[in-house]
């Protein structure tokens, strides 16, 4: 089953449990990939691929990051939490994130693959780290880990 199959297949279950948090999480997921589906000329019931659907999951994520910041700098906390639940809800589809250390070995293997050695390359080769990381490392992470690395 696609992850996108399995959040439509989630949202009943959600509603029998009762799980509000998880409910309104799905639904919003599941109308954000709908979107990225009519979005890529496609028919709306058809479903995503699951590299298609991760990248829609890992953007809400973000989104949720993003507002849980904006909450905290504003003094709003009670905004906040509705957020900081979703957020959970959503790290639970995303595959499990990659430790420093790991990310580091990897980085390193790349970065002889590549013979780079120089600060100026950073950017083209965060690129190329991240595309063979595939979502399995966050962005900063993987940045610190260069910058450390070529500094």
């Amino acid at each position: 089953m696609t992850i996108h199959e399995t959040i439509k297949a989630g949202i009943p279950d959600a509603l029998r449990a009762k799980d509000e948090v998880r409910l309104r999480t799905l639904r919003s997921l599941a109308s954000a990939m709908t979107n990225e589906v009519v979005a890529k000329k496609r028919k709306p019931d058809e479903f995503l691929t699951d590299e298609e659907a991760l990248a829609v999951v890992k953007r809400a994520a973000n989104q949720r990051k993003d507002s849980i910041e904006q909450f905290e700098a504003a003094g709003r906390h009670e905004l906040a939490v509705p957020e900081k639940e979703e957020l959970v809800v959503l790290e639970s589809l995303l595959p499990e994130q990659m430790s420093t250390e790991e990310i580091e070995v990897v980085v390193k293997a790349k970065m002889t693959e590549l013979g780079i050695s120089e600060k100026k390359d950073a950017g083209r080769f965060t690129g190329a780290v991240m595309q063979e990381l595939k979502g399995r490392a966050d962005g900063g992470a993987v940045k610190a880990v260069i910058d450390s690395l070529l500094s």
